[in-house]
């Protein structure tokens, strides 16, 4: 193909022609507007848009540097029609994905591309705070606490369980002492809540700092972006200096723990986390319409429990007060609001939000009627209300030297009220000034001092409202000062800077000393000197290298403040720059040029100063100074023929640099010749060409110098000039190259030709013959080929072999191997899933390359097609799990090319919580968390151009069974009963469910199934004997097991009996007293080492033996070793593990008043004998 680069209408477009020339009407593709750089934040959506143009319309196809483009989950391509873009867009930035990015527009004359940069900047994450540990309080109760308002508290508390008041407020105060770097000023801080207009809100008034200061905001550590718009998810309204942030159309997803910070310090959390329940409202709250004076009463019930809810009216929120009542009842699902003494004012739509629910009513207040008025004026108890706080006092942060104000409102303009500081009343005469404007009344402190900080408290008709003034001594500096501070300072080489600063402020005080960000800290050379009111630093001895920024950070608990200065360390300059270039090198003169200085010492540089020395000689002449302005010389006072070498010093006003020494500069030498080209090589002799150099040298060229090496060798020979060159070897390879002689000498040689092999010229060979596909999969392909044939004078015989390769969509051959091959079959690697490619090969030799051999079709690359089937024989069609365990389905397969994998439950595609991982030899459905409604029939569908397979498995999810409610019983018929009970709770999800029956009756005393397999809730037992007394038990049963039992009640009938008479025979006393005697004696017993050995016998006597076992005549009852027992005269012991050692005499004695006997026997362990012995009966 030809690839001629042609013209393109925008920058950054290429657009390679594939044709001689174009028709007419016709045109290579081209771009009216190429795709735009894009620069999104991870998780967020990118998209390039681009319009081409071009005859025939050109396809547009994407790429990217790093990877490609075939995930349709990633990377989605379309053509948009109405506004004729073709766009890709990625739905899901990754940091991965950041690259660079190639649009191609191709038609049959050609193609144009261009390309575009994806950048991807990090989401920040925040330190997240600290796990709660086990019985200690939430990390998050604290963050709610430093930015929440007093009335706040008990509220906030209560939600995390705390309830010592005192500890927590003490702890409190501790953390805001502690609390250092503050950017901001916070009050009047509103916790996030629903409001009516559908968005979570929460807001506070800020005093920032530094204007500029940069605000995040985030949730659970993640940040969120916002922006001023109050149609964005999230967004941020300020209006002065109170700030609003807003959540538009919460959604469960959108709970957590939000944090506004400043310049990296946090200045409010609030916590969403518990504010979007699963709740509704049962009975929604209903409208009410009293007479003034009169209490309204709103109520709703919810559909599941909740500690609170919010009420407000319009957009303020109401809470729990004087005027509003909030209460809710033990089962926290009725909640009710009562608005006391309703006025006119009160008017309006109250609002009840629960979670993402919102339900509310008009309150209508009527104006009082004479007959209300009095009834309202007989039942009255008590003086009318006095005067009200419609707002209190607030706390108040002032610094040392400036003004504070503490203010409140109170209901009446005509009230007076009185001020107190810590308890002692206040007049104007104690330094403050107090002033009431109408309902206003406020307290101004001009110049506040430490001793100012105390609580302070308004009274006014019994009424009384607190606040506490805290006075901050913030570092401060004086700005005259500042402004010397801040002018640098400038010195030389070897002396030293100082800088003083005196300061202002609370004690402690932090001092720290910084250069270019790096900490200062006393040392060798670095002396520091601090107290209360000032810092001084000295640096000795100071280089170039210290010159920099100098900063002081001077912080006490209440601020921070910084001052920033500059050291200048002015000192000599640093060497010219190289390399030097030779602009001249003539018979009378040399020319040359270099770089500045890297570093000029602080100050410009004056002059150059410029030696020389004529090489061979050790003598250096100075040839002068010349401006620093221009950094080249001229010398015109050389003498041809001979070499020279310069040296160059820098100059300013502290001193000269170091030299900067030239190479050889040559005077009136030739340049180079170009490098030799071989003309034509034969094993005998080779010819050479070039061109002569473009520098002359300032005399004719004479002659040449030609020089040979041998391929391998470091050894440059002169060849002859005249004709060909005869002196090689058949077979060697040889460098050539050639240096120019005018009438000063021999000038620099060229650079080396190609290598070249001295041998007879050779034809390139032919086609390769039978080239076929051997095998193929998804990422290879594999080719064989015959050698193709040899052509006297035509072609000659392959050297070797390239194999090329070409996408489908591409003009481009690939060259898979760089280096030919010799072997006949190659695999080609690195091929892209399913992608199309032609192929080639290319037999070649040094006479060149044959014609290429390439398939009449494009291939695939992808194995041989195989219709898909399933692999595991074994595989499960039934699958039982347990609620709350997971589902996991693994299916493998066999298919080519790669299927199409679906999932179906039920005939119906899979919900999203179910997970679903394919490759190519299977494919695994996930359920982390399976439910009752997980149960259903599961289709796996596979299917490719070759055909389509599917298989079903059932699956069922279900739990251990309750048991049944109570059984009844009811006898209708003597000798039967029928048993009736209350259906299992799982009878409605579970349809395998079903019952068994048991009895027991008081003769046998044991349980036996009468019944199993039953679906009904009755069951009728039959052949119950009289005079018998049973209980029945019913089991709940299903494929994970049975139920706790269900017992009835004892049923039975009593049963007639006859009188009969009972002769007792005449009692004769026998004397059943007897010695001791073995029934069964001891018995040999040989048991392995480490095994149990249990050895027994049986007595007889009266009174009962006491029997005693002994082990080598030693007692073993009290041995806890050897687990002994006598029931009912049978005499045990039992070794519980046996050793080496028991392989010993074992004996029993028993013994009564009659008399005595005794057995033994020998233990034999694996291997011994054991001994028998003869009882002996005393």
């Amino acid at each position: 193909s030809l690839g001629k680069l042609h013209f393109f209408l925008i920058l950054g477009v290429v657009i390679i022609q594939t044709v001689e020339r174009l028709p007419l009407g016709n045109s290579t593709p081209d771009f009216t507007r190429k795709p735009m750089a894009v620069t999104v934040p991870e998780g967020k959506k990118a998209t390039f848009k681009a319009m081409v143009c071009g005859t025939p319309v050109p396809t547009v196809t994407w790429e990217r540097n790093k990877d490609n483009l075939d995930d349709p989950n990633k990377y989605r391509t379309r053509y948009d029609g109405r506004t004729r873009e073709h766009i890709l867009e990625i739905p899901s930035v990754k940091t991965e994905q950041a690259d660079i990015y190639k649009c191609i527009a191709t038609n049959i004359y050609g193609h144009a591309f261009c390309t575009v940069t994806l950048s991807v900047t990090e989401v920040t994450k925040k330190k997240p705070l600290p796990p709660k540990k086990e019985g200690e309080i939430d990390p998050r109760l604290w963050e709610l606490l430093l930015s929440a308002p007093k009335k706040d508290y008990e509220k906030i508390c209560f939600d995390f369980g705390v309830t010592d008041f005192r500890w927590m407020l003490k702890r409190l105060k501790q953390l805001k002492k502690e609390r250092e770097d503050e950017q901001a000023k916070v009050e009047n801080v509103q916790q996030i809540e629903m409001k009516p207009n559908g968005r979570a809100e929460f807001s506070m008034d800020m005093k920032l700092r530094d204007s500029n200061s940069k605000i995040d905001l985030y949730k659970d550590g993640t940040q969120v972006p916002y922006d001023d718009n109050e149609n964005s998810k999230h967004s941020l309204m300020q209006t002065g200096i109170k700030y609003v942030f807003s959540i538009k159309d919460p959604q469960p997803e959108d709970a957590g723990f939000y944090q506004v910070d400043v310049e990296d310090t946090n200045v409010l959390s609030t916590d969403f986390q518990g504010m979007i329940p699963s709740v509704d409202f049962v009975a929604e709250i209903k409208s009410v319409t009293v007479v003034e004076g009169e209490d309204a009463v709103f109520k709703c019930v919810l559909s599941s429990s909740l500690n609170r809810i919010s009420w407000s009216k319009g957009n303020s929120s109401i809470e729990h007060g004087e005027k509003y009542e909030i209460s809710v009842s033990e089962d926290k699902l009725n909640h009710t609001l009562r608005v006391k003494d309703c006025e006119m004012d009160d008017q309006g739509i109250i609002y009840a939000i629960a979670g993402l629910r919102l339900s509310n009513a008009s309150l209508i207040v009527e104006g009082e009627t004479l007959g209300s008025m009095k009834k309202k004026a007989g039942s009255r108890k008590g003086p009318l209300r006095g005067v009200q706080f419609v707002s209190g006092l607030s706390d108040t942060l002032a610094n040392v030297g400036q003004q504070a104000e503490l203010s409140c409102k109170l209901s009446s303009e005509t009230a007076e009220g009185r001020w107190y500081k810590n308890g002692k009343l206040l007049t104007n005469e104690d330094g403050v000034r107090i002033i009431k404007d109408g309902a206003c009344h406020r307290l101004i402190i001009d110049c506040c001092q430490k001793d100012d900080a105390a609580v302070y408290r308004f009274e006014a008709e019994g009424r009384k409202s607190e606040a506490i003034l805290t006075i901050q001594d913030p570092p401060n500096i004086d700005p005259d000062l500042l402004g010397k501070f801040t002018k640098p300072v400038v010195i030389k080489a070897g002396e030293s800077a100082e800088w003083k600063l005196p300061f202002l402020g609370g004690a402690p005080m932090n001092i720290h000393w910084y250069k270019n960000d790096d900490e200062l800290v006393p040392g060798l050379n670095v002396k520091i000197d601090t107290s209360n009111t000032g810092s001084h630093l000295r640096l000795t001895k100071c280089q170039r290298k210290d010159g920099g920024e100098i900063k002081i950070k001077i912080k006490n608990e209440f601020g921070t403040i910084e001052a920033v200065s500059e050291l200048i360390v002015l000192d000599k300059p640093t060497p010219p720059q190289g390399p030097v270039t030779i602009m001249e090198s003539a018979v009378t003169s040399v020319e040359f040029k270099w770089k500045p200085p890297k570093d000029n010492g602080g100050c410009p540089i004056t002059n150059y100063i410029i030696e020389r020395q004529q090489v061979g000689r050790n003598k250096w002449t100075n040839l002068g100074e010349i401006a620093g302005s221009n950094p080249s010389y001229k010398d015109t006072d050389v003498d041809p023929g001979r070499r020279y070498c310069y040296r160059i010093r820098a100059k300013n006003a502290e001193g000269i640099s170091n030299p900067l020494q030239t190479e050889d500069i040559p005077a009136g030498y030739p340049g180079s010749p170009t490098a030799p080209k071989v003309v034509s090589a034969f094993k005998d002799c080779i010819n050479l060409s070039w061109c002569p150099p473009c520098d002359t040298g300032g005399s004719k060229i004479v002659g040449y110098n030609l020089e040979k090496n041998k391929k391998g060798t470091n050894y440059w020979s002169l060849v002859n000039q005249q004709g060909p060159i005869t002196d090689v070897f058949e077979g060697a390879a040889y460098e050539f190259r050639v240096s120019a002689i005018n009438l000063s000498g021999a000038g620099d040689p060229s650079l080396p030709s190609d290598t070249v092999i001295a041998r007879n010229p050779m034809k390139p060979p032919g086609k390769v013959i039978d080239l076929k596909l051997t095998s193929s999969n998804y990422t290879s392909l594999s080719l064989a080929w015959a050698k193709p044939k040899e052509v006297k004078g035509v072609e000659d015989e392959a050297q070797g072999y390239y194999v090329e390769v070409r996408p489908i969509e591409s003009l481009e051959w690939t060259r898979c191997n760089a280096i030919p091959i010799t072997p006949t079959s190659y695999t080609v690697l690195g091929l892209k899933t399913m992608a199309a490619y032609w192929v080639r090969v290319i037999a070649t030799n040094y006479g060149g390359d044959g014609y290429p051999c390439s398939f009449d079709n494009y291939i695939i690359a992808m194995p041989p097609p195989v219709k898909p089937k399933f692999k595991d024989r074994n595989m499960k069609t039934f699958v039982l799990v347990k609620c709350g365990n997971t589902v996991r389905l693994n299916i493998t397969f066999e298919a080519s090319p790669l299927p199409e994998v679906s999932w179906l439950k039920d005939s119906v595609p899979i919900s999203k919580h179910a997970t679903i991982t394919n490759s190519d030899k299977g494919s695994q459905l996930l359920i982390p968390t399976s439910e009752h409604s997980d149960t259903g029939i599961y289709t796996i569908i596979v299917k490719n151009i070759v055909g389509q397979e599917s298989v079903s498995i059932e699956v069922r999810v279900t739990d251990d069974p309750r048991p049944p409610g109570p059984v009844e019983m009811d006898e209708k018929i003597p000798g039967t009963v029928t048993l009736s009970w209350i259906p299992s709770s799982d009878e409605k999800r579970d349809d395998r469910l079903h019952y068994m029956v048991s009895k027991r009756d008081s003769f046998k005393q044991t349980w036996r199934i009468v019944a199993d397999n039953l679906f009904n809730n009755k069951f009728t037992v039959i052949n119950l004997f009289p005079g018998r007394e049973y209980t029945f038990r019913v089991f709940a049963k299903n494929d994970m097991g049975v139920s706790p039992p269900s017992e009835s009640a004892v049923f039975g009938s009593k049963k007639e009996k006859e009188k009969f008479n009972v002769y007792i025979p005449e009692h004769k006393t026998i004397d059943l007293e007897s010695p001791p005697s073995f029934i069964v004696p001891l018995k040999m017993r040989t048991s392995p080492k480490g095994y149990e050995c249990y050895m027994s016998c049986a007595v007889k006597g009266n009174p009962t033996p006491r029997v005693t076992w002994y082990r080598n005549n030693i007692s073993l009852n009290t041995n806890t070793n050897y687990h002994i027992t006598n029931v009912c005269g049978v005499c045990s012991l039992l070794i519980l593990r046996v050793g080496p050692t028991d392989n010993v005499e074992y004996k029993v004695v028993i013994e009564n008043k009659h008399g005595a006997a005794e057995s033994s026997m020998m233990l034999n362990v694996r291997g011994t004998v054991a001994l028998f012995l003869i009882p002996v009966f005393g």
